[in-house]
């Protein structure tokens, strides 16, 4: 620390945490104006102060160099140790991708002793490799497949940090969907169980976790970041894909403001960049201000994927479904043709759609993406009902067709004439399912989709989950243990992550997927996961209306699996393409998805 009077620049956060301010004393106040001129972020905030992004502050530390002042720049703490943490990662990954052996490089047969005395939980193999792996960085990503324990792996990294004296509490951002096991492995893994508290109103001073979803982090950051400064801390952001936007979403913002706090950073996730390298610019970004997101842009720059995989392999760690050793799961895409009736609405939709449908409004972009998934599996989900959640009401057999009917009351109507082909198929798939003794899975998107399928499956004594259930665990607990609940019909906005059925349940039906490519691979995993037995015939069945915007989907969804299996250097996640957050206003679309959509609008 320099003299106060001797001080010519002070760096420190401004209360965003996303942006440095740069205080100059008034004898230099030329030399900051110059400075703040060289980063693209930079501005002035009057004449003795300047501001710059975080990000581009930390990518360009050079530029300080060229300060008039060496010895009069001070650095506030929290800054300080951010820089100092970043610049030793981005050190140690510049040695192994030379090849030579980091500093404090970790073995995994070293990890039991770092874990301290009241670790007593069992790791396998690719655990401790994947924990040496994070503990040879000061901040780490691991984007192990969901099944691989990286719960487990998180709270051993935190447990040895621990032990060292570095950290001596924990802040867990996750899904609800998540909690149990967080609450699970806290009780578990230690012989003296953590003090875990989720924050929900109340808030627990003394609790070693902190538990909070990514809802609730906007309006709790003020406590948040109180309890984070109040004690050397970590955080880890669970199912971090969450805050894929960075800065540009809510939760993403709200992250980057508390992750310069905290004195060791790490993100959790199966699926890193599920829309393409920019989703994995952000999340690294929270890891490694700077560094992170220069590094990915850097990486893919040229487009060979392959080389981009080796150069940010040192960055992360990844346990694979190949290395867990799980049975092969079949994967099925079953084609389904749309009755007259169904067709004519869907492609009168289409035509009235095209006209309406500006490229540039991607509010406009998503509800035509939702509307055209909604048409391709019943247009009468279209229509509002008496509330959200009213099953539509499906009279068979079918009926003719009224003539000089209008596209409206045919929309109205059409329950009373034709049975929704994905319905009918969901419907067989999970009665042959029942009949062998298997319970099923079904997911779809949409609420009254939900609760149509939950009437029409009510003699498999049906449990049913999505984001007004009040009695979620009720329900799970029925379909694990009660031999008459024989499906359980969900959406993966709510179910699909964090929890795992895979003991109870080898089937699932998808009556309808979205363009959020993560979203899918994370439901996947909720009955294909570590512990299935070696002769487990899992068998998921995705449906798709012929020559409609399920199509389109499909070609989407395959090209991002690809990208991310490749960047992963991962070729189960690639086989997957061959099958064949926030939440986002336009429903999941990158700007491909929605050049594939107006494609399809347009071709009609």
């Amino acid at each position: 620390m320099t003299d106060s009077t001797a001080v010519s620049l002070r760096l420190a956060f401004d209360e965003t945490r996303t942006r440095v301010t740069l205080r100059a004393s008034d004898e230099h106040r030329q030399d900051l104006i110059q400075l703040a001129a060289r980063f693209r972020t930079g501005g002035q905030l009057d004449p003795s102060s300047a501001s710059v992004a975080l990000d581009e502050l930390l990518a360009n530390l050079s530029l300080l160099s060229g300060w008039p002042d060496h010895s009069g720049v001070e650095w506030a703490p929290e800054l300080r140790d951010l820089v100092a943490s970043v610049v030793q990662d981005a050190n140690t990954v510049k040695s192994r991708l030379a090849g030579a052996k980091a500093h404090a490089e970790v073995a995994p047969d070293q990890v039991p002793s770092l874990l301290g005395d009241n670790w007593q939980a069992e790791l396998s193999e690719f655990q401790r490799r994947d924990i040496a792996k994070l503990l040879s960085l000061q901040h780490g990503a691991n984007f192990s497949v969901p099944g691989a324990g990286k719960t487990r792996v998180g709270l051993a990294v935190y447990a040895a940090q621990k032990a060292q004296g570095r950290v001596s509490r924990l802040l867990v951002v996750c899904p609800k969907s998540a909690y149990e096991s967080w609450r699970y492995e806290t009780a578990v893994c230690l012989t003296h169980a953590l003090r875990t508290h989720v924050l929900d109103g109340s808030m627990d001073q003394w609790a070693e976790v902190l538990i909070v979803n990514y809802e609730r982090l906007d309006r709790s950051l003020t406590r948040l970041a109180g309890w984070l400064k109040a004690a050397p801390s970590m955080i880890i952001l669970d199912e971090a894909h969450r805050m894929k936007l960075g800065a540009r979403g809510t939760y993403g913002a709200a992250c980057m403001a508390l992750g310069p706090l905290a004195t060791r950073r790490m993100i959790l996730t199966g699926t890193p960049a599920p829309n393409g390298s920019k989703d994995l610019e952000n999340l690294l970004g929270f890891v490694w201000p700077g560094h992170g997101q220069r590094a990915v842009v850097q990486a893919v720059a040229g487009g060979d994927l392959a080389y981009a995989s080796s150069v940010l392999r040192p960055l992360f760690t990844r346990t694979t479904k190949a290395e867990l050793g799980l049975p092969p799961m079949q994967l099925r895409m079953r084609y389904v043709d749309m009755p007259p009736l169904h067709k004519e609405i869907y492609e009168s939709l289409v035509g009235g759609m095209r006209e309406g449908t500006a490229r540039d409004d991607l509010s406009s972009l998503g509800k035509t993406a939702l509307r055209l998934l909604m048409a391709a599996t019943s247009p009468a989900l279209l229509l509002e009902g008496a509330t959200r959640y009213e099953p539509l009401a499906y009279q068979l057999p079918p009926l003719e067709i009224p003539q000089g009917s209008s596209l409206y009351s045919l929309m109205q109507n059409l329950p009373d004439y034709e049975l929704s082909p994905k319905y009918k198929e969901a419907v067989a798939i999970v009665a042959e399912n029942a009949a062998q003794g298997r319970k099923t899975l079904v997911w779809t998107t949409f609420v009254r989709s939900l609760t149509t399928l939950e009437k029409m499956l009510e003699k498999y004594g049906p449990a049913v989950v999505y984001g007004g259930t009040v009695d979620r665990d009720e329900q799970l607990r029925r379909f694990r243990e009660d031999p008459s609940c024989m499906v359980l019909v969900s959406n993966p906005a709510t179910l699909g992550e964090g929890i795992s059925l895979h003991h109870v349940c080898h089937d699932a039906v998808y009556v309808d997927r979205d363009f959020m490519a993560g979203r899918f691979l994370q439901s996947l995993d909720r009955i294909h996961r570590l512990g299935l037995a070696p002769d487990t015939d899992t068998r998921v069945t995705v449906l798709a209306a012929r020559n409609t915007v399920d199509q389109v989907v499909e070609v989407r969804l395959d090209q991002k699996l690809e990208f991310m299996g490749r960047i992963l250097d991962d070729p189960t996640v690639q086989q997957l393409a061959d099958l064949e957050e926030e939440p986002a206003v336009a429903a999941g679309l990158a700007p491909s998805d929605i050049e594939a959509l107006l494609r399809h609008v347009g071709s009609r």
